[in-house]
């Protein structure tokens, strides 16, 4: 859509249940957690919370350093 999104404390999320990952992540944030650890913890969360999120995902983990 062209939408831009513009992340809050480091963290954004989308999508149907992205409100629910969202609020997860941002309480998580805090944690002791490294980023992947909070963003599974959220998305298990979300999928709990909203029909349209399953426990199916994909992620991405950038090399240290290679932060844009």
């Amino acid at each position: 859509n062209g939408d831009v999104l513009e992340p809050v404390g480091g963290i954004a999320a989308i999508g149907s249940g992205g409100n629910f990952a969202l609020a997860a992540a941002r309480a998580l944030a805090d944690s002791a957690h490294d980023a992947e650890a909070i963003a599974r913890r959220a998305m298990k969360i979300a999928a709990d919370l909203c029909v349209y999120t399953n426990e199916e995902l994909t992620v991405e983990v950038m090399p240290a350093g290679d932060a844009a």
